[in-house]
């Protein structure tokens, strides 16, 4: 006899609401205001109802004076619409890094350097006075992912930074949430009773696809804000005038593909052995439409073998695709090719598309001829493919960081662990195991991402990038404990442990429950002379990688 089965409703996104409290009175009142009111609802599909997007898709925040809403280089994925009061922006010069919850980098001195080695604490995790102390320009409201930071003296604030401020009706970080960048300008509270609608990147992104005002609202503020400066940065259009890449802005195309969510889902799947989903951005043997420019996140390069596809590459942020069969078809109409290759989405990927005519018409007459293919394209990778594929398969290429470690070389001596523990306080931040492929090994340490999904949602700001070198770093002082980070990290490299002070007795609250923090690699930023981990390594078998970069690591395994 088989085994019975079990009928049960189909996951569907809106299983989970962003808050489950929302009201009927509240929505009713949502959209009596600006610009829900004047949306027309019989545009949206029964699927998608304006109400039901309201109803899951957003929450009502209410913050005091000074609390802050968002940060300056934060991750985030939602956007806020101001319902009451207002907010209060900071221009320039940006907040001190300790002001936002930030550690400040500093180098040790040699002393301290030297003295790591016999003035360690014999007991594990012990946290000291200096660890645990915020900055007084810094407040805290709350308890764990309830916490609200506030600055303590908006006045000295406005005094001392170029603000501006936002009223109701106005709308602000649609920019990040919708492509995934990080906050570009810090944000909080301008008054007292200032309320604010936050809405999810899923629920943005369906308002626009059926608002034809509040869509172009959104693009014009993207072209006006970010658009110029990032093609600007682009060698393909350096050497447009203001007239052209005016031109190209007006007909640049923005896509998204993939899951926003993806490291969660991506757990999930990986725990269970199978692959997660690739949107197909652009398909081998169609016509190339235009240049797709990544710009944020990652994309697989396939091409097909066999039955199946292999891949070549992996494109990230700043990378193009669809240039070369293009120009090739512009400089030699007699001899057009299609796409070449296949593009997919990996996790969540952001893309703009510069169309084809466009690319024929403005762009390419002002390239030199040098730039231009004379062949149809051809890619080859240096790192070989089943490596290259262990990499895309584990999303391993969004590390700048990487421990990678050559089995062949490794003796367990476990020296690389010894010196990361005397590094860190005698708290070693990694594991030395992983996922293996061949005899290379990516050991459990954190990466130090590209895209550091870990960041997002960090209700202080403690797990941050650092102002100088770029890690990813937590400030022990502002973590409290409330496990975002280590939830989100799709690698398992974030830990939560439970701390002591430097008598070795653990920490409690109140309720005499343990007090946790967050800890992880920090790539030994104030160390001199770079991680000791890869210093230690008495056989060379232990690299911090760059795995956006194949060449590198190709000539490190070849060394």
């Amino acid at each position: 006899m088989p085994s019975a089965s079990l009928i049960v409703d189909r996951p569907q996104r809106w299983d989970a609401a962003f808050d489950p409290e929302l009201t009927d009175a509240v929505l009713d009142r949502l959209l009596t205001v600006a610009p829900f009111h004047a949306m027309q609802a019989d545009r949206f599909p029964k699927k998608l109802a304006l109400r039901d997007i309201l109803r899951n898709d957003t929450r009502l925040q209410r913050y005091r004076r000074g609390e802050l809403v968002v940060r300056e280089g934060d991750y985030g994925t939602s956007a806020f619409l101001i319902i009451r009061g207002a907010v209060r922006v900071v221009i320039g010069p940006g907040l001190p890094e300790p002001v936002l919850g930030r550690r400040v980098m500093r180098r040790r001195t040699w002393w301290q350097v030297i003295s790591q080695w016999w003035a360690n604490s014999k007991y594990p995790e012990i946290r000291r006075g200096g660890a645990a102390s915020t900055d007084p320009r810094l407040g805290q409201r709350g308890t764990e992912g309830a916490v609200r930071v506030f600055l303590q003296d908006v006045p000295r604030v406005l005094g001392e930074h170029r603000t501006a401020s936002l009223a109701e009706g106005e709308v602000f970080g649609e920019i990040a949430a919708l492509s995934r960048m990080p906050r570009t300008a810090t944000v909080f509270a301008e008054t007292d009773d200032t309320e604010l609608l936050e809405i999810r990147w899923q629920g943005l992104r369906d308002l626009m696809r059926y608002d034809a005002a509040l869509r172009q609202h959104i693009d014009q503020i993207y072209r006006e804000r970010a658009l110029e400066t990032y093609l600007r940065s682009l060698p393909l259009f350096s050497r447009l005038s203001d007239l052209q890449l005016r031109e190209v802005m007006r007909q640049t195309e923005f896509a998204t593909f993939g899951d926003y969510d993806w490291s969660g889902e991506y757990r999930k799947l990986a725990a269970k052995g199978q692959s997660a989903s690739e949107p197909v951005i652009a398909q081998q043997g169609d016509y190339p439409n235009g240049v797709v420019l990544v710009r944020a996140g990652f994309a697989r390069l396939t091409e097909k073998f066999g039955h199946g596809e292999r891949t070549l590459s992996y494109l990230g942020a700043g990378a193009h695709f669809g240039h070369d069969e293009i120009a090739h078809n512009w400089r030699r109409k007699d001899e057009t090719v299609s796409l070449q290759h296949s593009l997919r989405a990996l996790g969540y990927t952001h893309v703009l598309v510069v169309p084809t005519a466009v690319m024929e018409q403005v762009v390419l007459p002002t390239l030199p001829a040098a730039e231009l293919p004379a062949t149809a394209p051809a890619v080859s990778t240096s790192i070989g493919p089943d490596l290259l594929e262990f990499f895309t398969e584990n999303r391993f290429f969004n590390g700048t960081a990487a421990m990678l470690i050559d089995l062949d070389r490794c003796t367990r001596c476990d020296d690389c662990v010894r010196a990361c523990a005397a590094t860190h306080d005698n708290n070693p931040r990694f594991l030395r195991h992983g996922p293996i492929s061949g005899h290379v090994m990516v050991a459990n340490a954190c990466m130090h991402c590209a895209d550091p999904v870990c960041m997002i949602g960090c209700p202080t700001g403690a797990i941050h990038r650092s102002a100088v070198g770029g890690q990813v770093v937590i400030n022990q002082a502002t973590c409290v404990g409330c496990s975002i980070c280590a939830n989100n990290c799709p690698y398992d490299a974030i830990r939560m442990v439970e701390i002591r002070d430097e008598r070795g007795v653990f920490m409690v609250d109140a309720d005499l429950k343990p007090i946790l923090k967050a800890t992880k690699c920090d790539l030994c930023a104030t160390q001199y002379g770079g991680p000791a981990c890869q210093r230690a390594c008495p056989h060379d078998a232990l690299v911090r990688a760059n795995l956006t970069d194949p060449d590198a690591v190709a000539q490190w395994l070849n060394r």
